[in-house]
């Protein structure tokens, strides 16, 4: 079997999912891992022992045989550490998202993406969870609703998790939490509505989370709930509602597409592990639920997900789904699904849902500063 090898860029929590999913597909193997928190680089070295452990990206970059890279690394570091590999040695990559966290980032690796000679994969994991692929699936046969007039993304969950050194609780490392979480909810949006967006408007605050917390660079002030609209070509809409402290909900992500000919709905579990089933008993099974005007009545799809991948990892099988493309673009049998455009829009997307939600001000996604048109 011809394996395709890998080197890592990061190996803390996220990166751990990727290495447990990886471990999966036969035809990976993690040849080498730069991880510089010992306690991090302990734990992955358990989950690829195999793997050779270096001191510096720049040793990485020098592993002979390398077939292509995974970037799970903090947000603040992804972009400096992709143009690096541009300039050393421009492998496959899949990098976690969000690509960058400021719009400077954003107007370099544009740059970048015009000139990059192999394959970036932007990892947008909710595109594959399998609840959430069948209702884009639904979506864009129009047959269920029709082409998509309203489209509402509810995310109540858990608080952020504790990572190294609390980077997460900063919006100078992550972006913002309407960057670092909901990027993958107005890539989405994008690909539900088969449009970018041309304004939006945000209102969102820190209410309740990490208001005890102190830090060397003072408390944290990463946003805990939100309302976003975006407006889309064609008098059509989308509303994202996040919740950061509603952890007690049956499911974490419920999504609703509304067309002419009826409503695609769909209901996701949040990880596993975090279900009280001691209290609860098994957790709740994803739902896909299509209700047609003509006949009226809605009919209610379970969804399960095989259960070696939700102990993989935090994201409903999506990781596993996802590695399984990438690799079938390193072996040349499909094209990338999620490019950095692709990763870069949706993170213009979020920083102008910051802005917003700091000004008051209304956003132009069509021009200016915050142009998607790149």
């Amino acid at each position: 079997m011809d394996k395709k090898r890998y080197g890592m860029v990061g190996c803390g929590m996220m990166g751990q999912e990727h290495l447990r999913n990886m471990a999966l597909l036969p035809e990976i193997e993690v040849a080498a891992i730069f991880e510089p928190d010992a306690g991090m680089r302990a734990l992955s070295q358990q989950l690829a022992p195999a793997a050779r452990q270096v001191d510096s990206l720049d040793a990485l970059l020098q592993h002979a045989d390398l077939d292509a890279l995974v970037i799970s690394s903090p947000n603040h570091c992804h972009a400096e550490q992709l143009q690096q590999m541009a300039q050393v040695r421009p492998l496959p990559v899949l990098m976690e998202k969000p690509a960058c966290t400021h719009l400077a980032a954003v107007h370099d690796l544009r740059q970048l993406a015009r000139s990059y000679p192999a394959p970036i994969w932007t990892a947008m994991e909710y595109r594959y969870m399998p609840p959430i692929t069948r209702l884009l699936e639904e979506a864009r046969s129009q047959e269920a609703c029709g082409s998509a007039v309203m489209l509402s993304i509810r995310e109540h969950r858990y608080p952020f998790l504790t990572k190294v050194g609390d980077w997460n609780r900063f919006a100078s490392n992550t972006g913002g939490t309407l960057v670092e979480k909901c990027c993958h909810f107005f890539d989405l949006m994008r690909l539900v509505m088969q449009a970018d967006p041309i304004r939006l408007y945000a209102s969102g605050g820190q209410n309740h989370n990490h208001l005890d917390e102190r830090y060397a660079q003072g408390q944290p002030d990463i946003v805990d709930n939100a309302f976003v609209v975006l407006d889309f070509p064609g008098g059509r809409r989308a509303l994202l509602e996040l919740c950061m402290f509603a952890e007690g909900s049956r499911y974490q992500e419920e999504i609703s597409v509304v067309g002419p000919l009826g409503k695609l709905e769909c209901k996701v579990p949040g990880p596993g592990r975090f279900w009280p089933g001691e209290l609860l008993g098994a957790a709740p099974v994803a739902q896909l639920i299509v209700s047609p005007r003509q006949p009226p009545g809605p009919r209610l799809l379970e969804i399960p997900v095989d259960a070696q991948l939700l102990d993989a990892g935090d994201h409903n099988g999506a990781t596993f789904y996802q590695h399984q493309k990438f690799l079938a673009v390193l072996q040349g049998r499909q094209s990338v699904e999620v490019s950095l455009t692709d990763g870069l829009k949706a993170v213009v997307i979020g920083l102008a849902a910051e802005h917003s939600a700091r000004t008051g001000e209304r956003i132009d996604l069509t021009q200016g500063p915050w142009s998607l048109a790149g």
